[in-house]
């Protein structure tokens, strides 16, 4: 009996050392299967939506093409002389792949101080708020994931200044969030969510 308490204890230490980051739904590409392995998940998105206005598949496709829901996600490391690991191109992290810089506007701006981007439904929010900023400050409908998309990739400035017409791939990307998007969309009209 000692023997497997102190078991739970280590197993639990080492847990809280690392933190013990969700696992990745299953099937990320069916939002039914997702919502309902990861029950808080759709009440997570749904408050989101009722506080910014930008649709759950919306949110779920950005989320989606950015981390593909894996929580402490980051960019691969830049590999000097193709075998020392070098610096990360940029401070993204977490399920919405938000840079420091982002993070810390949202932070500021709608005073969410325990918010965590390894925190899905904080990620949420988050995509939610830049959505809606991109709304309010572009003019992009809530809807519209493939210019919502290019707006978060390329920020609010750089979208306005269309940086990213000389992105073909960036532009196949956006055509790809909207597209599962719509997926999601057509999903979610179908699930069963308690």
């Amino acid at each position: 009996m000692v023997k497997s308490m102190k078991r739970i204890v280590i197993v639990l230490f080492i847990c809280a050392l690392s933190a013990c980051t969700a696992m990745p739904p299953r099937n990320s590409d069916n939002l039914c299967a997702t919502f309902k392995e990861k029950d808080d998940w759709y009440s997570d998105t749904q408050q989101s939506y009722k506080k910014w206005g930008v649709p759950i598949p919306v949110q779920m496709a950005i989320m989606h093409q950015e981390s593909h829901f894996v929580a402490d996600a980051k960019p691969p490391r830049i590999w000097l002389l193709g075998f020392i690991p070098w610096f990360r191109p940029s401070s993204a992290y977490g399920y919405a792949q938000a840079l420091d810089q982002t993070w810390q506007d949202y932070l500021d701006k709608t005073g969410s101080w325990t918010a965590d981007r390894d925190d899905f439904g904080d990620a949420s929010d988050f995509i939610g708020w830049y959505c809606a900023v991109s709304h309010n400050q572009l003019g992009i409908p809530t809807g519209d994931a493939k210019n919502l998309y290019l707006a978060y990739h390329e920020g609010n400035a750089g979208y306005r200044r269309k940086t990213y017409l000389n992105k073909s791939g960036l532009m196949r990307v956006a055509e790809k969030v909207a597209n599962r998007a719509r997926l999601f969309k057509s999903q979610l009209e179908g699930c069963k969510i308690n």
